[in-house]
């Protein structure tokens, strides 16, 4: 437990200045280790560690599971950071480390709102998923949905319904400046949504590639090695 806590409190919420000034700005309480103590039950974080630890042994046999850090992310409540589409680029400047490279975020504008983690009133949901810089490869997007539900089902949710942009997005400023998918790191790869489902017959899915993180649409049945997914579990 004080590790998971720990983690997210030296995390790109709290250790990215643009991204604690915006948090203060949209009046999200920052992630504090004693915010986070506070915030959340003792039963939470046990819940949490063990979703990230089934989440970790289920999907073990994938590939690149190796290489997965599975973890807990925090999402913030959408109404006051949305964090399913391109971010204000006065918090994602920080996340830079030469900005002069970089630019504001591109969203394709074919793509609807998109889903969210919860619709209550909390400021952040604790989520356990995937957290590191790249998520596994289990195959294309049509391969994904058409997949039987127990290749997806762990502690009996279907970890696919949360492969949406809201959590890519928040995974993204929670990495500070070490950006995921993107084409800095040695293998370049992206993040596909199943959750979401297709637009225009194409499916969505996010990378950082070119100084510009990004939220794009593609072939569903697009299988390389770069395509990957970071299954997901709202810790309640």
């Amino acid at each position: 437990m004080s590790e998971l806590i720990t983690a997210l409190a030296g995390s790109g919420w709290n250790t990215c200045e643009s991204i604690r000034d915006g948090l203060t700005r949209v009046g999200l309480p920052l992630p504090t280790e004693e915010y986070l103590r506070k915030t959340f039950t003792r039963s939470q974080w046990e819940r949490a560690a063990r979703a990230v630890d089934a989440l970790r042994k289920h999907f073990e046999s994938a590939e690149f599971a190796a290489d997965a850090i599975f973890g807990v992310l925090l999402v913030p409540h959408h109404k006051k950071l949305d964090t399913r589409g391109g971010i204000d680029w006065a918090i994602r400047r920080g996340q830079w480390i030469d900005n002069r490279k970089a630019t504001i975020d591109f969203v394709d504008e074919r793509l609807p709102a998109g889903q969210v983690v919860v619709r209550g009133t909390h400021d952040w949901t604790l989520v356990a998923t995937i957290i590191g810089t790249a998520g596994i490869h289990v195959g294309s997007y049509d391969e994904i949905v058409h997949s039987p539900r127990e290749k997806f089902s762990v502690l009996d949710i279907d970890t696919r319904d949360l492969m949406i942009r809201q959590i890519w997005g928040a995974r993204v400023l929670q990495s500070g400046t070490v950006f995921p998918d993107s084409n800095e790191r040695d293998v370049w790869t992206f993040t596909l949504f199943p959750g979401e489902g297709l637009t225009a017959g194409e499916a969505a899915s996010g990378t950082v590639l070119h100084g510009k993180v990004r939220f794009r649409l593609g072939r569903a049945d697009r299988g390389i090695s770069s395509v990957r997914v970071c299954p997901a579990i709202v810790i309640k």
